[in-house]
């Protein structure tokens, strides 16, 4: 199929971006990476009046350290991500991720401020923004603002970007002394999970803290598990700490079931996914 008749801007600045947001408000759609925008178009679930290319803003592009964390461009491509070694120093969650993240044409494309803001509830780098406490980045017309991740994701496909603004960076704070993993179960390599984990913890002398569980596929949004996280808090990653966990997530997790998977399957393998973290992160101890 082919998109329904539009008109094509190509912005050469911010400034443009939000004039032509504020002229034509929800009949315009931003073009980033396109990788999820594009297939929408074509099977006309999406059918704007106006498609505005961002990707000549190349101040919008580019992975820097700041105060020990990163600061992520919004139009960054997810294959720098997963390349850099900036990435895996300061936030090696995302430089986990990033092989799960679909397939190498995909990611050659997409952006991580595109996956941010469709915000797809069985996506890994939503989850992961949240697991590592990244703050999102925005601007429109009238000033910049930055949103925790926990509070930027509120329900299926919907953010907290009001109109006229856009994404344009994601910042992480330093997290040394952290551990992370993430882990996922997809019927094929590539596919959107069917249940998934971004695992971020404190570890010290062998003992956990500040643990985030955060979890995609279970819901409308990524879902952080605070019981389970506070389950392990100041005790060793072993059996019983792990056990302890999984046991929380009966009462804490509320999966929504698809075609994929029934909600008993899915709170099933959230609890497998939640051991098999746990001991990545165990593996990691010194």
């Amino acid at each position: 199929m082919k998109p329904a008749p539009l008109a094509y801007a190509r912005a050469a600045s911010l400034d443009q971006v939000f004039d032509l947001l504020a002229r034509h408000g929800d009949e315009a759609r931003l073009l980033a990476g396109g990788q999820s925008l594009v297939p929408t178009l074509n099977l006309r679930l999406s059918a704007p009046a106006l498609l505005i290319d961002i990707n000549g803003l190349d101040e919008l592009a580019g992975i820097a350290v700041e105060d020990g964390g990163l600061r992520i461009g919004a139009l960054t491509r997810q294959r720098m991500v997963e390349e850099s070694a900036e990435v895996a120093r300061h936030a090696p969650l995302l430089k986990m991720a990033m092989p799960y993240v679909a397939h190498p044409g995909i990611r050659n494309r997409g952006t991580i401020g595109g996956s941010i803001a469709f915000a797809d509830p069985a996506a890994e780098l939503p989850a992961c923004a949240m697991a590592l406490g990244a703050r999102i980045e925005l601007r429109g017309a009238g000033g910049s603002r930055r949103v925790e991740a926990a509070q930027f994701f509120r329900g299926l496909y919907e953010t907290d970007l009001r109109p006229g603004e856009v994404v344009t960076a994601v910042t992480i704070p330093a997290c040394a002394g952290y551990r992370s993993a993430i882990v996922e179960l997809a019927r094929r390599h590539g596919d959107y999970a069917m249940v998934g984990l971004a695992a971020h913890a404190r570890v010290d002398g062998g003992t956990l803290a500040d643990a985030r569980l955060v979890f995609f596929g279970v819901g409308a949004k990524p879902v952080q598990a605070h019981a389970a996280g506070a389950a392990l808090e100041g005790r060793k990653l072993d059996d019983v700490s792990i056990a302890a966990a999984k046991e929380a997530l009966a009462d804490e997790l509320e999966p929504v079931g698809d075609l994929q998977a029934s909600a008993a399957t899915k709170l099933h393998l959230a609890g497998v996914l939640t051991a098999r973290a746990l001991r990545q992160l165990a593996a990691e101890v010194p």
